[in-house]
């Protein structure tokens, strides 16, 4: 692939092609996996590691941060690459850890830990850029269209902001008395560790190192629903059609509840003791939760009863000791396949049913 210019303009690239010994390793990979478990089809989307990806509801996008590759929006169906952008110009290094794709993949959200971009997917141009300050950014959500952003913070807030008005409304149930340091700063409050938003950015989810996960109305910032935990709150989710809540703490608990009623509808059953959830996502027909690992695990779920109905472990990066890879985005293509993206900077496709 040509070296790309750091600048903060954005320009299509031709499809990266594998090298030869690349194809070779993955075809010995897949050889010495069991059979059925291997993915069907596997796609390169960085060179080195990939700092954090997410895939569209639908499957049909990724957005991928990497060193060398700065934001890659690819499209899945054609695994081709779209769009490249970098953040801030004159930076040797990418810095954004964290992204979303709106619902409708009209917007890709980016965010480092200081500043926070949004991008449309139609045109590829910059729709904003800003910085915040006081604290760090742990987590962000973005509505359709991109008209809605949800940012959660290190120092105990959620800040919702409208952009066709700038109104900004700041949650602040997680915020208390005690002081921490957070960047060096005192800052009263617990870390937000997960948010999500509805697609239309109405409702929001916020969990954190209160035990809490709290699901709140963004126009006034009241509690709908409060959902305590045995350990910090470490993943957070909503349903994109607005009937399940997911939340997970740092041990072995993991919820699904009811978003129209706040009623548990489920526990995950597992018996790992430390099981921490890096990627959640509800089928379309609602009947099945995926779910994906720091470990390497993906999982599939029933919502109903929790229980367990397949595993799959993505591709390690190459060379790396301890062999793993961290489960960025896991998302279904269909009612047979699903797409998985990865900290070894592979897109993988796996069959649900063989």
């Amino acid at each position: 692939m040509s070296r790309e210019k750091r600048v903060n303009i954005l320009y299509k690239c031709k499809k990266c092609i594998f090298p030869l010994f690349s194809l070779i390793f993955i075809s010995l990979l897949s050889a010495c996996q069991p059979a059925g478990l291997s993915p069907k089809e596997r796609w390169q989307h960085a060179n080195g590691s990939a700092y954090t990806a997410q895939i569209s509801d639908d499957a049909s996008l990724s957005v991928v941060s990497s060193m060398h590759h700065g934001i890659s929006l690819w499209d899945l169906n054609n695994d081709a690459l779209k769009y490249t952008w970098y953040q801030q110009q004159n930076t040797a290094d990418n810095l954004v850890l964290l992204t979303d794709i709106s619902a409708d993949n009209s917007y890709v959200m980016s965010a480092s830990k200081k500043d926070f971009a949004l991008w449309n997917t139609k045109t590829g141009q910059s729709a904003g850029y800003w910085k915040v300050r006081n604290s760090s950014i742990r987590d962000i959500a973005v509505s359709n269209e991109g008209k809605y952003l949800l940012i959660g913070k290190g120092n105990g807030t959620v800040v919702h902001v409208t952009l066709a008005t700038g109104r900004r409304l700041e949650f602040l149930g997680h915020k208390n008395t005690e002081y921490s340091i957070e960047d060096g700063i005192p800052a009263a409050g617990y870390k937000i560790n997960s948010v999500d938003l509805l697609p239309n950015g109405r409702i929001a989810i916020s969990g954190a190192n209160d035990y809490i996960a709290y699901v709140w109305d963004t126009l006034s910032g009241q509690v709908i629903y409060q959902f305590n935990h045995p350990s910090r709150i470490t993943k957070v989710a909503l349903d994109s059609n607005a009937r399940y809540a997911f939340t997970a703490d740092s041990k072995k608990s993991a919820y699904i509840w009811d978003l129209k009623t706040g009623k548990l509808v489920s526990k995950l059953q597992h018996n790992k003791r430390q099981s921490v959830f890096s990627t959640v996502r509800f089928s379309a027909d609602g009947t099945l939760l995926l779910t994906g690992a720091p470990s390497s695990a993906v999982s599939l779920w029933q919502v109903a009863t929790g229980k367990r109905i397949n595993d799959w472990r993505v591709t390690p990066k190459e060379g790396t000791r301890p062999t793993g890879s961290v489960v960025h985005s896991v998302a279904f293509r269909d009612n047979s396949q699903i797409i998985t993206e990865s900290s070894s900077g592979y897109a993988e496709l796996w069959q649900i049913k063989p």
